[in-house]
């Protein structure tokens, strides 16, 4: 019996082809780790996604969609397109923020092993005095 399982595992360290794909989820949440960084960005998410993140926390069920939310990412071969929706701290310039976001995002992606296309942004809000967050 022992051999046998030797000789499964032995099988199993050996090298076979095949292909491996990256769902666009991963890079999703990894872009929106890398942006949340950036300081100036309050939240990730349009008006009506943060909307539903308030309902989803007062309801106990504040980590549904976070780690994704504010961000669309597709990809193609092992090249990515991000698209982010920001919330930036008031005060600040919009192209200081954005390009550091371009450049964290870009940096994250790429440790992964792919390649980044595009970052592209869309500032949706801006946080006067405190963070962003929409009343019910």
């Amino acid at each position: 019996m022992d051999h046998e399982v030797t000789q499964e595992l032995s099988m199993a360290s050996t090298m076979v082809g095949g292909t491996t794909k990256v769902a666009d989820e991963v890079v999703e949440k990894i872009a929106v780790a890398a942006a949340r960084a950036v300081p100036g960005v309050v939240e990730l998410g349009g008006d009506v996604a943060r909307f539903f993140n308030v309902v989803f926390d007062r309801v106990g069920l504040d980590q549904l969609g976070d780690a994704r939310r504010g961000c669309s990412a597709y990809l193609t071969g092992d090249a990515a397109v991000i698209n982010l929706v920001l919330v930036i701290e008031g005060g600040r310039p919009v192209p200081e923020i954005t390009g550091e976001v371009r450049a964290q995002v870009t940096a994250a992606v790429e440790a992964y092993g792919l390649r980044v296309d595009e970052v592209n942004i869309r500032v949706d809000d801006v946080a006067m005095g405190g963070p962003a967050a929409p009343t019910l």
